[in-house]
């Protein structure tokens, strides 16, 4: 095989990323080490957000994270190809065309849904476990609409309008919430009456989320029910055909849109291996993560069959469980290869949530002995949090940052756990007459005050007198900077008028006075080189944020400017009360108010092109 360590990881779920960016950082100096990723999709899905999109609450693409992107500057090849075979007694892995050698193999290759044997169930249900999954079931429920409105037989449109789910688990209840809530957005669109829609959420088992407490499942019961879906559990599932599904008992639901959401099993590949499996193929690990029957194999996230020590039960099939043993898998084959002890994997696990729609959810979070019960607005504020911290881990702040925008800046209907308060958008060109404004007044202002910068640089009117002057009101110091209150804030009121001043609290005067005294005031109670330098930075700032306000040129960074210098001003007592609007007026141009007549609309984007072929923000994520 050569003198290279070679790795592969097959399947770029949560699990096998992870595990790869940790043994690319590991060995990232390392050029004996090569590190490979294989999937059959050129992006990652986030499969814990497919009901979001099946559901047409966030758009398509906002679960999809290009894979090149992922690894960009990172010691990780990445290769789209479908693995048929898997020869684990010469370490190679097969494909159609390819074949891949191996040191060290990580089993990431996550799971399917499996049907438990019920007859039709896997050729007339929509399943809900990947991206063309949840794309096509959304566009499904989208025709089902149009085909209704048309449609003059009732029965036939009833089928249309009625929708089950099958399964009560942790993506059952997310789909048919989701659904709840997209039902509205349906009827309103294609003028149907909500009461022709029937939404169903049927499980063999006697509870809805059986892993949740009491008191969360009933809130839950009754957030479903508030959405007029039906639950319907101890309901066995015997057929499903084309435009029905059959129970046990002989009844029946006339539908052309089943989803099932009722339990996995591994993916196709792992069936074909010779290795020791438990649990619907799921591989049989020691403590390291290992595959038991071969040391070289390691295993994450949901194909790992491993009971801890001290539990009933093999670790969840969950996120949290992929995270952590990416870094066990991460640190044990390092150390495999470089020598050292290896770890034993003990996960501590923090809970599960559900949302059921975009505005509500249940939590069951905290630590081992001491959990949380939330509901509502705070079981929602969690989920969104955690989510952040596995983003941050992905695709850092360009994740973090889209996840948001998908989620609570860009969502429809109000379909967040803000409601539309932060989605609320208009037309940036309202905001032009006000960037002019606010640009003339600060340029108007700079323009001003040039004049006496250039005459004379030591003549100090922009900062208060030093303390041994500020006795007498009528010394030429006190005048000079009485003054310039008024230039700095286009005050109405005459600038000796002191109850004309913002007033500031008592600590940032005292922090005000002390940074003057260090750095602006002499010892015979004069000025510093550095207080002729600022104000002089002052009013050449003053021209050029306004220059660029009225351009529309870096407008956010103008306003944000704009606010700092309006902050100055206020915290030296300075201030008057007209820089209040100074302050409301550039808080609302911060959000591309350059975009409309301004040269931002032709700059930026030219900018982020070549922002974004930096290696290091590239590597770091450091992008939108």
């Amino acid at each position: 095989m050569g003198t290279k360590k070679k790795i592969v990881l097959l399947g770029a779920g949560y699990g096998g990323i992870l595990t790869a960016k940790k043994l690319a950082n590991k060995f990232k100096k390392d050029s004996d080490v090569e590190i490979r990723i294989i999937d059959r999709n050129p992006y990652h899905t986030m499969l814990t957000e497919l009901h979001e999109v099946a559901a047409n609450r966030v758009e398509e693409h906002s679960i999809r994270i290009d894979l090149k992107e992922i690894f960009a500057k990172r010691k990780v090849e990445v290769v789209l190809d479908e693995i048929t075979d898997i020869d684990l007694n010469n370490n190679v892995l097969n494909s159609e065309s390819n074949s891949y050698e191996y040191d060290h193999l990580v089993i990431g290759t996550g799971s399917k849904p499996t049907f438990f044997g019920v007859k039709g169930a896997e050729e007339y249900t929509h399943q809900l476990w990947s991206y063309e999954d949840a794309v096509g079931l959304k566009e499904h429920i989208l025709n089902m609409f149009r085909e209704a409105v048309k449609e003059k037989n009732k029965e036939k449109r009833k089928k249309m309008l009625t929708f089950v789910v099958i399964g009560c688990g942790f993506t059952g209840i997310e789909m048919i919430g989701e659904l709840g809530e997209w039902k509205n957005r349906l009827c309103k669109d294609f003028h149907i009456d909500k009461e022709e829609v029937n939404l169903y959420c049927v499980d063999i088992l006697s509870k809805i989320l059986p892993s949740f407490p009491d008191n969360l499942r009933k809130k839950a019961e009754k957030r479903l029910r508030e959405l007029d879906v039906e639950i319907m559990t101890n309901t066995r599932i015997t057929e499903v055909l084309k435009d029905s599904v059959g129970f046990e008992d002989g009844g029946s639901i006339a539908t052309n849109t089943v989803i099932w959401a009722a339990g996995v099993e591994g993916s196709d590949i792992l069936g074909d291996m010779d290795v020791k499996q438990k649990g619907r193929k799921r591989i049989v690990t020691n403590d390291k993560l290992q595959s038991v029957d071969y040391s070289n194999v390691y295993v994450v996230g949901d194909n790992i069959y491993y009971i801890p020590e001290g539990e009933e039960r093999p670790v969840p099939q969950m996120v949290e469980n992929a995270e952590h043993s990416a870094k066990v898998v991460a640190h044990n084959i390092y150390s495999d290869i470089k020598g050292g002890e290896m770890k034993s994997y003990k996960p501590e696990f923090h809970g599960a949530m559900v949302c059921i729609g975009g505005s509500y959810g249940i939590a069951h979070v905290g630590m081992p002995g001491k959990f949380l019960s939330l509901s509502g607005f705070f079981a929602m504020l969690v989920k969104h949090l955690i989510n952040l911290i596995y983003f941050l881990q992905v695709a850092g702040f360009n994740k973090c940052w889209n996840y948001l925008i998908h989620e609570i800046f860009h969502i429809k209907d109000n379909r967040s756990l803000v409601g539309g308060h932060f989605a609320k958008a208009s037309p940036n060109f309202w905001l032009v007459p006000l960037r002019f404004l606010v640009g003339y007044k600060w340029l108007a202002q700079g323009i001003d005050k040039l004049p006496k910068i250039l005459e004379n640089p030591s003549n100090i009117f922009l900062i208060p007198p030093p303390p041994t002057d500020a006795a007498s009101a009528a010394s030429p110091a006190w005048e000079a900077s009485a003054d310039a209150t008024s230039a700095a804030t286009a005050a109405a009121e005459t600038a000796n008028n002191v109850s004309a001043a913002l007033p500031v609290p008592g600590f940032i005067e005292d922090i005000v006075s002390w940074s003057m005294e260090t750095f602006f005031y002499t010892s015979d109670g004069g000025y510093t080189v550095l207080a002729e330098a600022f104000q002089a930075g002052m009013v050449i700032g003053e021209i050029i944020v306004g220059i660029l306000l009225i351009i529309g040129l870096f407008t956010a960074a103008a306003s944000i400017a704009s606010i700092a210098m309006g902050a100055m001003i206020w915290s030296s007592g300075m201030g008057s009360y007209e820089m209040l609007w100074y302050f409301a007026g550039t808080v609302a141009l911060i959000g591309g108010s350059g975009s409309v007549f301004g040269l931002d609309y032709y700059v930026l984007p030219y900018l982020k092109k070549l922002w974004k072929k930096i290696g290091i923000v590239k590597k770091y994520y450091l992008y939108t």
